[in-house]
């Protein structure tokens, strides 16, 4: 098993079993057309294609191509709905960008994770990029800052200074990557905040209501997200500027 490359395949294979289970694209790869032809059918062969690429990517033999199918079938997503979406229906949304930084933040993890093996120069430049998905998701924590404070538990007091600060972690962390400055801290503090996001605020909500599909797919989104920025996290040095 590819302990590096692990929270990634998890997250893929949980996104791609709720597809099989609702018989649809997930939510975070919408709006496909509804009049597509054979539209179940495709729903139901992306959701398996998860599943082949999140096992392959586990699996220590095929993590590297199991990391780039991932990422490949990723940018598919971001290049053929959400950014022409960002381009031409709402360029002036931040939330419109944040859907084209959430799946290119996936698409990058998996491709820096195959270029780290086969492709060093690559893996640089795809981290680099990647530190472009924070920064994003940074100014929407502060440009949806009430709905961002919303989502937090009740339990955790200064709400919306809690979601005023992760949106400033975020864009610092996704500086330092772009920048090159402890690169390797960076990205793992990121992993880290994913991965509280998936368990203190996403979980509880899938517990909470377990038949809401939405509930479950910013869940798995959280968790590849978490793994995206471990495996960025694993190809990189710190080199103090």
């Amino acid at each position: 098993m590819d302990r590096t490359r692990l929270i990634y395949g998890l997250g893929a294979i949980g996104l791609g079993v709720l597809g099989l289970v609702v018989g649809d694209f997930a939510l975070q790869w919408q709006p496909v057309p509804k009049d597509l032809p054979a539209r179940e059918t495709l729903a139901r062969i992306s959701a398996g294609l998860l599943i082949i690429g999140g096992l392959a990517t586990i699996w220590s033999r095929t993590a590297a191509w199991g990391a780039l199918a991932l990422g490949g079938m990723y940018s598919v997503w971001v290049v053929a709905l959400h950014l022409p979406n960002a381009l031409s229906v709402r360029p002036n949304d931040i939330a419109s960008w944040n859907a084209v930084a959430e799946l290119s933040a996936l698409a990058l993890g998996g491709l820096v994770g195959w270029g780290a093996v086969h492709r060093p120069a690559w893996a640089e430049m795809g981290r680099r990029l990647f530190g472009l998905c924070p920064v994003i998701f940074g100014l929407a924590h502060f440009g949806y800052a009430e709905f961002t404070a919303g989502m937090i538990p009740a339990w955790l007091p200064a709400s919306l200074a809690l979601a005023y600060m992760t949106g400033a972690c975020h864009m610092a962390g996704g500086l330092s990557l772009i920048a090159g400055v402890v690169p390797r801290l960076a990205a793992r503090l990121l992993a880290a905040m994913c991965g509280a996001f998936a368990l203190v605020l996403h979980l509880p909500r899938v517990i909470a209501a377990p038949g809401e599909r939405i509930e479950w797919t910013m869940m798995f989104i959280a968790v590849s997200l978490c793994g995206a920025a471990w495996i960025v996290s694993a190809t990189v040095q710190d080199r103090r500027g």
